[in-house]
């Protein structure tokens, strides 16, 4: 069995390791209806942020598939920029924490952009009340209408095609 450093000094003085899942660190199932939050509708419901992402998109060279786009997202960890006591984080806060480069000869809109950083609002609404009734890290987050009606109902986040 390979074990940690970090881990193996814990076990050695008779402590749990501070990551084990014995911590109550494992989340358990999530529901079938939350299967397919992508990591941008993680972020807008994250308490901690502990990342920053940049994307590089590039047009098709195509030139009968002008909106398909390729390329890649890299998470960056970083110190942890904030806690928060309100949810959702709103858009200006998730653009702070992303950094798109797009190369294409035109000017890229919110309609290129939608699928790949989609937020379905009343999903992302819904996982958030799933998360204060099942998570005990998110009893005491109170939860802003105001803020997540900033988000339309399945489009881009607001803001994210200026990046």
């Amino acid at each position: 069995v390979n074990v940690c450093r970090d881990c193996l000094s814990s076990l050695n003085h008779a402590k749990v390791p501070r990551l084990a899942l014995a911590n109550h660190l494992y989340r358990g199932q999530l529901p079938n209806q939350f299967h397919d939050l992508t990591w941008i509708k993680e972020m807008v419901c994250a308490i901690y942020q502990n990342t920053a992402h940049v994307t590089r998109l590039y047009q098709s060279t195509d030139a009968a598939q002008p909106f398909v786009l390729h390329g890649n997202t890299c998470a960056h960890e970083t110190n942890i920029i904030s806690t928060i006591a309100v949810l959702p984080r709103a858009p200006a806060d998730i653009n702070g924490m992303l950094s798109v480069v797009f190369v294409r000869p035109t000017k890229l809109t919110d309609s290129s952009l939608k699928t790949m950083f989609q937020v379905h609002k009343n999903k992302v609404w819904a996982f958030l009340l799933w998360l204060c009734a099942h998570n005990h890290l998110y009893r005491h987050v109170r939860l802003d209408k105001d803020v997540m009606n900033q988000y339309s109902e399945d489009g881009p986040i607001p803001g994210i095609s200026a990046r």
